[in-house]
């Protein structure tokens, strides 16, 4: 796995996928509705809390105008409640109630049916102490007997609203902790979450929000949409506007559009990104601090880093000599480990494959009850023929049985990533391609893991560098530029490898794992196996 190239530009219009750059013949935006596949999509989500992290103008806020006009629509009996919209200014309100007003009117007509027009009147709100305020506020009533009620500011009593509640712009309000925490007291009577924000830095607590949601920490009824401005591009956003204008969209307008979008931001590419694809920006290039690191690798036996390096002729012996081999060297050093491990576990691993010039690294992580990830087995690889990696990889992944993972399926990776998937299941097997939106997604919520100290490796100082040479570069952290010296050897090259096996693992241990887990293991002190050259 080679570094990322330099980020410091603009995405080209090339990258995105065919599906967002063409438009077919004829095309109408609205033939299957007004909203897009990814407006649908997260309205179909029904848990009691929603985050929804977004690119700016992706209408996702479009989108819950709609539902908040169906549930206040509605009759008890089928869900129907109250819904008060909070946003972060009283434009955002105005703009909110609009777009209900619009839905009500249409949804009247096909109904036959009538519905209120809005009505500006003063909110009366309370505090814990007592201390009584009034809120210019925006309501639609429904002859159900709910509303939809659009707040001009926070209230400081949000456990007062029973019903759906909508936080729009969470990151930018004034006391977003605040808002977050009372928020998730209206659950008691029943009532629904749902946040929206485009991000706001790392260290908002909104990002933090959104990833506890993902490592479990806030119960199975609770989950994150995440949306980019690409993601509305591809489902036809810019086929929207020129339909709204009157225009016929063509593949050169479109790419003029997008491109200009882009360009709009300068040199400012980590608010680009943060703004329009959805990744949280971190003010400093320091990704992970050596502290960190070490303080994730206690010393301890549970916890084992095996390599395996070979020479180039080792790939021109028969197949019957080099399966003989690795059948050898799984029985004198991966057995071993195997038979240490706790079965009760749920595991998770990351595959970075690589062949001749870098490491290919195999990480087993296990997730404990409490959510903590432990590293109890690293598996490095140089020089090792694509067909040994197979048979060490799928012997490990039989003898452990309870596992989910995430393989690097970009270049030559892809083989064995589908392979694996076809021999253990597609659903179990994650076949990533690798990309500068999968990092800028996956690797701040590993960092995360780190900073929180929920994290646990082997003490090993290769693995400590490989960690250590992420960096942030233009707000996506990425591997640094390539490293020519190792502390152990220093006749090898090595690209970060396991840094990228580990966020692989970290993936597969948040989407693709199945089952609870039942046991915690910390462990003393890590060893080393090192296999050097083949005789």
């Amino acid at each position: 796995m080679k570094p990322l190239a330099s980020t410091l530009r603009v995405i080209e219009w090339d990258e995105l996928p065919s599906r967002a750059r063409d438009i077919p013949n004829n095309f109408n935006p609205t033939a299957e509705g007004v909203l897009m596949a990814h407006q649908i999509e997260v309205l179909k989500i029904k848990t009691s809390i929603l985050a929804v992290p977004k690119g700016r103008r992706t209408g996702i806020t479009f989108a819950f105008g709609f539902e908040a006009v169906l549930t206040a629509a509605s009759q008890k009996a089928i869900g129907g409640m109250d819904v008060f919209y909070i946003g972060d200014t009283k434009e955002k309100g105005l703009e909110f109630i609009g777009y209900c007003a619009k839905f009500s009117r249409v949804i009247a007509e096909q109904q036959s049916a009538s519905v209120s027009s809005i009505e500006e009147f003063l909110f009366e709100d309370q505090d814990e102490n007592g201390k009584t305020r009034h809120i210019t506020a925006y309501r639609i009533r429904y002859s159900s007997g709910y509303q939809v009620v659009a707040l001009s500011s926070r209230p400081a009593n949000i456990r007062g609203l029973q019903g759906l509640v909508i936080i729009d712009e969470a990151a930018f309000h004034q006391d977003v902790q605040g808002v977050l925490d009372a928020a998730t007291a209206l659950l008691i009577w029943g009532g629904r979450i749902i946040v929206i924000s485009s991000h706001k830095g790392k260290s908002n607590p909104f990002n933090q929000f959104v990833n506890d949601i993902e490592n479990g920490l806030y119960g199975p009824d609770a989950s994150v949409y995440r949306v980019t401005f690409d993601d509305a591009v591809a489902n036809g956003l810019f086929e929207r506007v020129c339909f709204m204008k009157g225009e016929v969209p063509t593949v050169e307008s479109k790419k003029a559009w997008y491109t200009r979008i882009r360009n709009a931001y300068g040199p400012r590419k980590a608010a680009m990104r943060e703004e329009l694809d959805a990744i949280p920006r971190d003010g400093n290039g320091v990704c992970i601090p050596g502290v960190w690191i070490e303080n994730a690798m206690p010393p301890s036996p549970d916890r084992v880093v095996l390599r395996l390096v070979l020479d180039d002729d080792f790939a021109k012996k028969p197949m019957f000599e080099r399966t003989a081999f690795a059948e050898d060297w799984i029985k004198r050093y991966l057995d071993p480990v195997i038979a240490r491990l706790d079965k009760n576990l749920r595991y998770s691993f990351g595959d970075d494959f690589a062949r001749h010039r870098d490491f290919s690294s195999i990480l087993l992580m296990a997730t404990l009850p409490n959510l903590y990830r432990d590293v109890p087995l690293i598996i490095e690889m140089h020089k090792v023929p694509t067909r040994q990696q197979e048979q060490i990889l799928w012997h490990l992944l039989r003898a452990i049985q309870r596992f989910s993972g995430a393989m690097d399926a970009t270049g030559p990776g892809q083989t064995l990533a589908e392979y694996t998937a076809d021999e253990f299941g597609h659903d179990r097997i994650a076949q990533v391609s690798l990309s500068r939106s999968w990092y800028g997604t996956w690797m701040p919520k590993m960092i995360q893991g780190f900073e929180d100290g929920i994290i646990t490796l082997p003490a090993d100082d290769n693995v400590k560098q490989d960690i250590h040479s992420i960096e942030e570069i233009d707000g996506i952290p990425m591997l640094s530029s390539v490293r020519k010296e190792d502390l152990k050897e220093p006749e090898l090259y090595r690209h970060g490898d396991t840094a990228i096996a580990l966020v692989l693992a970290w993936y597969a241990s948040i989407e693709m794992s199945k089952g609870p887990v039942k046991a915690h293991s910390r462990g003393k002190r890590a060893t080393t196996q090192l296999l050097k050259g083949y005789k």
